[in-house]
């Protein structure tokens, strides 16, 4: 049985769309991989709408982007596949998903439980975007792609903003996730 999805949480989800959109344009451009506030919008989407809804707003970023409206950090379009940042996209997805089903999976919302959803998140979209950066640069493209300079580029460059990311998602997922259930309720 497909469940009703309510007005509140389309309301929600493309709320979250925009946010992420708006991410992607406050960005510090690199060499390779633009810092940008996307993650932080992505993992809040899990977070405070759950695992479907938030996995529904990134892939509805996802999808806008693939028909060409420029919403990634570097444009939008078909082709954007091919770049090696794309796979950060998909990560997004299956990252709110984790990240929402995580933090929603038991009664209590405790700080502890949302920074390791948060956590998890986080992880499945660097495994995604790494793996998709990697295989595009390797195979793609044809650099020799080093362990080291995974390490230092893609790792270790955007890790301690991830990290404060989720400790802050943690804790306004605390105070708000009580709140958006409270809405949710009365909204129907």
């Amino acid at each position: 049985m497909v469940k009703k999805v309510s007005t509140f949480e389309l309301i929600m989800s493309a709320l979250f769309v925009a946010l992420i959109t708006i991410g992607a344009f406050f960005k510090i451009p690199t060499a390779l991989v633009p810092v940008s506030l996307q993650y932080t919008f992505t993992m809040l989407s899990g977070l405070l709408l759950g695992p479907k809804m938030g996995a529904l707003s990134c892939f509805v970023y996802m999808i806008l982007g693939l028909v060409g409206v420029p919403v990634f950090t570097s444009g939008g379009g078909l082709a954007y596949v091919l770049t090696p940042t794309f796979g950060y996209i998909v990560g997004f997805i299956a990252g709110a998903y984790v990240t929402g089903w995580i933090a929603h999976n038991g009664k209590e919302i405790s700080f502890k439980r949302l920074l390791l959803a948060d956590f998890a998140g986080m992880i499945i979209t660097y495994v995604i975007g790494i793996g998709y950066f990697v295989l595009i640069m390797t195979f793609y493209l044809n650099y020799d792609v080093t362990l080291e300079f995974v390490f230092v580029n893609l790792l270790l460059m955007f890790l301690p903003a991830d990290i404060l990311s989720c400790i802050i998602g943690a804790m306004f997922g605390q105070k708000l996730i009580p709140q958006i259930n409270k809405m949710k309720k009365q909204m129907g």
